[in-house]
């Protein structure tokens, strides 16, 4: 048997943050060994919201410098734009048409977004877990690494699959491989610098509420100064009323190889003043090998045009079989 496949994705819009990267990149490197993986970077998403047009394409060219940057090998991945490969969207016109509208209408993440966005939600904004679906489907992908805020929008990809299994397949023989979620426990859920209670977040006003990974040393130093903090000495973990304490404790931790125990036992009697210089460094000296990489992959534009080109080659190869049998037990009359 061969390896289980995985499919992930991470919208270019604006920089990658320490969120992004421990809740998810990391993780992509550290498994990648094991899997066939398809990582894209998903620029089809990134216009469910308003965009800067003049932004997208270079900010996409970002997003896959710093899958390679981050440890994301070519060997074992494949790194492509989801917009390259046309069945993303053709395949979700598909599942839109089999998707019940009440299923998208109880997506938590939509009723969040459509508050914040009023009378300008876009018919994307609802829709885009259909598209989700269609990304993770094309690939018979096994496994998804989803953070907990994403497990929904998995449910729905599973659901969409098991429907059309029901109404277009057999139990023998199937359509759509049904994936399952792959969770990281450790650093799946990184909250942001202003508010310990909220999810870290490209789409946070506030440029201080996160560490993007192409900040400099001196930003960094700057916005770890100025996070929210308590005035309680003595720095624990899991307090339900000190989230901010807790969220800082968990970065040094896995961002300086500790275990929680040294980590708490050396910081138990330890002020903020003390603690901040130690998570400065810790963060500092992690993105420094990141950041280096970035600016080397950048400077050859050649390399990542190369990477790209070869991604949508071997997610084309892909993507259209799966299309083509979804068409099929459609009854759709195939080209000739």
């Amino acid at each position: 048997m061969g390896k289980q496949r995985i499919l992930s994705g991470v919208q270019p819009t604006g920089n990658l943050h320490l969120g992004n990267y421990l809740g998810a990149i990391r993780n992509w490197v550290d498994i990648q060994r094991e899997y066939d993986n398809f990582f894209c970077v998903v620029d089809l998403h990134a216009i469910t919201v308003p965009h800067n047009p003049q932004t997208l394409a270079n900010d996409t060219y970002t997003i896959a410098a710093l899958y390679l940057a981050c440890g994301i090998d070519l060997r074992y991945s494949t790194i492509f734009v989801q917009s390259h490969v046309t069945a993303h969207s053709e395949l979700a016109w598909l599942l839109n048409c089999i998707t019940p509208l009440n299923w998208l209408e109880r997506m938590i993440q939509f009723k969040e977004k459509a508050v914040k966005q009023g009378e300008n939600v876009s018919v994307g904004l609802l829709d885009y877990p259909v598209l989700m679906a269609a990304d993770i489907l094309l690939y018979d992908a096994d496994k998804v690494p989803v953070g907990e805020d994403q497990k929904q929008h998995l449910e729905l990809t599973r659901d969409i699959a098991v429907r059309i299994n029901d109404q277009f397949g057999t139990p023998e023989k199937p359509i759509l491989k049904i994936p399952d979620p792959l969770i990281r426990k450790e650093g799946a859920r990184v909250m942001s610098l202003t508010d310990g209670t909220r999810k870290m977040s490209k789409s946070d006003p506030s440029d201080l509420s996160r560490i993007n990974l192409l900040d400099p040393p001196e930003l960094i130093e700057k916005k770890i100064k100025r996070c929210k903090t308590d005035p309680i000495r003595g720095l624990t973990f899991d307090d339900p009323e000190r989230p901010e304490c807790n969220n800082l404790l968990n970065l040094y931790t896995i961002l300086s190889g500790k275990t929680k125990e040294e980590v708490a036992q050396m910081c138990g009697d330890m002020g903020w003043g003390q603690f901040k210089p130690l998570l400065t460094s810790a963060v500092i000296e992690s993105l420094s090998q990141i950041q280096t990489k970035y600016q080397e992959i950048m400077n050859d534009k050649g390399y990542l045009d190369s990477v790209l080109r070869e991604g949508r080659y071997k997610a084309s190869q892909v993507a259209n079989a799966t299309l083509t049998r979804v068409k099929e037990s459609f009854g759709y009359l195939l080209p000739f």
